[in-house]
């Protein structure tokens, strides 16, 4: 029989139950068995409900309190030393390597923070050594064995490979692959524990293998899967591979030791044939139709056709059924949204959905009647292709007139860095990303209005008061150029989507970015266009309020289409040259109210960027087109910032360069600046503002480390070409903290000034 499975469910809850909890626990309220016990009912609901929805292979150890990267890093002992005091406290110790801890009279930073392969979520970066020793730090995977087998749910424990793992880490000195030897005995050890506890499989995640390897990389797996294939009474090994094609890895993912292999054929569809000749037969061939990161219906007569020629190629006795990839990566539960158009929901599929399908799709391939899915695909699919909702001359028509020039500053940056002189800007000048803290009162009366319980004049006094304050604020703290705050958006992409034409939206389609950080990502369903002006209103009377420059604050048209659920029914460069024709409409609006600085934020570039280097050039030129296009409309003196975070800037430092923005402001503390390298290398001619405070930690800086770290910067940037900022938006944290942060910002920022002005080095 064809068997259902599954890779991952989300973690957060159907309502978001586990970031309120953690949120809870992190700021006092709740203790740790009370956050330990949502998460127990949360585990156990979702087994239930993947068991009740015919998945007969249901994942465990696929639950997070925060990342399953921090889990695996403390699973392997390989927890940074700078933690040890805290160890007496795993939890204590958990949170403090993902958010930083200061208290107790311990202050450490959190670790570092990067993208996972492709997607929004992130995860905790592996630090290591060469020489560095592993053991069993933990007993997670089996605890929730059990956990399950007490409640009548048989699992299959999911872990983090042993490749991927040193691969997706940092080490100076010697390549990561070299730790091999001596973290495979803690992956042994483990295996023979899970197969003693009664596991019949276990699911061994190497993303990696969809992406570019050298020799050692390659050699690594050959070894790891060698070693891992003879422990005595270990389980099965489902090796599992997502985010895209196999290619040039197919012979070595099909040639290692293991029980079955997964592969992603949403993404990498085209390697159907090529899988099913090279896997031996007498491996089980997990075929992932059922798209893992995206909300639409699948087209399961289409899937079901993929199946039958694994069918005619291998037979189906050894065929798993599943997503291409774990559902983390989608929102949880479709008939949570009451008030989502019936056409629109019928095209849309959500985890709990998408677990129906994978189903359907097992049975129809065994025989079995079609039914219920079948007809509300077939449905979807004719219903999309009829709406006259989804396709607007008009845009099509725009798109068709754009010209190369419109995608041109009118002149190079020496030019416009000598008209935006006027600015009148200090050396090293300091500002912030955008946001500030979304305080309760600020999220409550966001609430109130939305359910009609306040009015409109109400909200806008209200939104004026908080702007005024947040301006008045960054006076008195000293800021160079200010931001109104954003306290009238939600989301940096959801607040732009609301606004546009193409753009749908969900109440609880949230998907989890990292730890407690939770977003709603707008869905792409038709061509997008701009019927009105946006952000002007807003940044018109910030700027206002002040004398000092004021900086408009836009999402870039890349981190837009990015962070959406995006319509499957056209190219995505096409999409995102929309969204980049309606942001440089409101660019052109803003300066002509009077805004000098404008910044369009795009954080998802990096992440944008395709898995295997040689499909890299395709990407980067339209989507640095697409920036450039928003971002060139405005004269010399008007200065165009941009932000990017999380990403490894070695991999796009020419694109950056392409983009033309006067000023790139870019996450950097957590690495104390490594990521500025980069910067160095490709000698950047344009502005750069290193973040020189982590603001997803609550831990506030001190002036001596933003000091240093203005001066390791200063090694790469000359001085006169750097700003002084936090790594990215003050959104999530609150006013004490992001005050006392930016006071010693500022006063960093000012020694550093004066040691430059005596003469000396910052």
């Amino acid at each position: 029989m064809t068997i259902a499975t599954n890779l991952g469910f989300p973690r957060i809850g159907k309502h978001r139950e586990l970031k309120r909890a953690l949120e809870s626990h992190w700021s006092g309220k709740s203790s740790a068995d009370a956050l330990l016990g949502v998460a127990k009912e949360l585990r156990a609901e979702h087994w239930r409900l993947q068991r009740a929805a015919g998945i007969e292979h249901v994942p465990s150890n696929d639950f997070a309190l925060y990342d399953q990267v921090l889990d695996t890093i403390q699973l392997v002992g390989a927890t940074p030393p700078r933690y040890t005091a805290l160890e007496s406290n795993p939890l204590r110790a958990h949170f403090a390597m993902a958010r930083g801890f200061q208290a107790d009279g311990v202050d450490v930073p959190a670790m570092e923070m990067t993208k996972w392969f492709d997607t929004n979520y992130h995860y905790i970066v592996p630090e290591l050594f060469p020489g560095m020793s592993f053991r069993r730090g933990s007993d997670k995977p089996l605890a929730e064995l059990r956990e399950a087998a007490a409640l009548g749910v048989t699992t299959r424990p999911v872990l983090v490979g042993p490749v991927s793992l040193l691969l997706l880490g940092k080490m100076h000195g010697a390549p990561v692959v070299t730790l091999l030897d001596r973290l495979l005995p803690v992956y042994e050890e483990l295996l023979g524990a899970l197969g003693r506890e009664g596991a019949a499989w276990v699911q061994l995640d190497e993303p990696c293998l969809v992406t570019d390897l050298d020799g050692a990389a390659e050699a690594a797996f050959r070894t790891a899967y060698e070693r891992i294939s003879k422990v005595s009474g270990a389980p099965r090994t489902l090796l599992t591979t997502y985010f895209g094609a196999l290619g040039d890895n197919l012979e070595l993912a099909t040639s290692l030791p293991v029980s079955g292999l997964h592969v992603d054929l949403v993404r990498g569809r085209e390697q159907l044939e090529a899988v099913c000749e090279a896997l031996p037969k007498d491996r089980v061939l997990s075929a992932g139709v059922v798209d893992g990161r995206n909300v639409w219906r699948a087209d399961l007569d289409d899937a079901l056709a993929s199946l039958k020629k694994i069918g005619d190629a291998r037979g189906t006795e050894k065929l798993f059924v599943g997503p291409s990839c774990s559902l983390l990566h989608c929102p949880v539960d479709r008939s949570t949204e009451t008030e989502l158009d019936a056409e629109l929901s019928s095209w849309l599929a959500f985890a709990t959905d998408k677990l129906e399908e994978i189903s359907a799709l097992a049975r129809a391939v065994d025989g079995g009647a079609l039914g219920d899915a079948f007809e509300k695909s077939r449905a979807a699919k004719a219903s999309r292709a009829a709406s006259k909702r989804v396709n607007r001359p008009a845009v099509a028509a725009r798109l068709e007139s754009v010209t190369a020039d419109m995608a041109r500053r009118k002149n190079p940056y020496a030019a416009r860095r000598e008209a935006q002189k006027t600015l009148g800007l200090p050396l090293l000048p300091t500002t912030t990303i955008g946001s500030f803290p979304q305080t309760s009162e600020v999220r409550a009366a966001r609430a109130e209005h939305k359910a009609k319980k306040r009015d409109g004049a109400s909200y806008e006094k209200f939104l004026r008061e908080e702007t005024e304050r947040a301006v008045r604020r960054q006076e008195s703290l000293g800021l160079d150029v200010l931001v109104h705050g954003e306290f009238e958006r939600n989301d940096m992409v959801e607040y732009f989507g609301e606004q546009l034409d193409g753009f749908a939206f969900t109440k609880n389609g949230w998907v989890q970015s990292y730890g407690s950080r939770c977003v709603k990502p707008p869905i792409i369903y038709g061509d997008v266009a701009r019927p009105a002006p946006m952000t002007v209103a807003w940044s018109r009377y910030a700027q206002s309020l002040t004398k000092l420059p004021m900086k408009a604050m836009l999402t870039g048209p890349v981190t837009i289409l990015q962070w959406s659920f995006v319509r499957v029914d056209q190219p995505r460069s096409k999409t995102c040259r929309e969204i980049a024709l309606a942001i440089r409409d409101e660019v052109v609006d803003l300066e002509a109210a009077g805004l000098r600085v404008i910044q369009i934020d795009e954080p998802a570039i990096r992440e944008g960027l395709p898995l295997r280097r040689a499909e890299w050039r395709a990407y980067l030129d339209w989507a640095v087109d697409a920036f450039r296009v928003a971002s060139s409309p405005v004269r010399d003196d008007t200065q165009i910032h941009t932000h990017m975070c999380y990403s490894e800037f070695n991999d796009i430092i020419d694109a950056i360069g392409a983009m033309d923005a006067d000023v790139v402001s870019i996450e950097t503390s957590r690495s104390r600046m490594e990521l500025l390298e980069a910067f160095a290398t490709y000698r950047y001619p344009n502005e750069v503002g290193p973040g020189v405070y982590d603001i997803h930690s609550p831990r506030v800086p001190t002036i001596d480390e933003i000091v240093e770290l203005l001066a390791r910067a200063a090694k790469v940037v000359p001085a006169e070409r750097l700003w002084v900022n936090p790594d990215c938006g003050l959104k999530t944290r609150g006013w004490p903290e992001v005050e006392a942060a930016l006071r010693n910002m500022v006063e960093g920022a000012r020694r550093a000034r004066r040691e430059l002005a005596a003469g000396g080095s910052t």
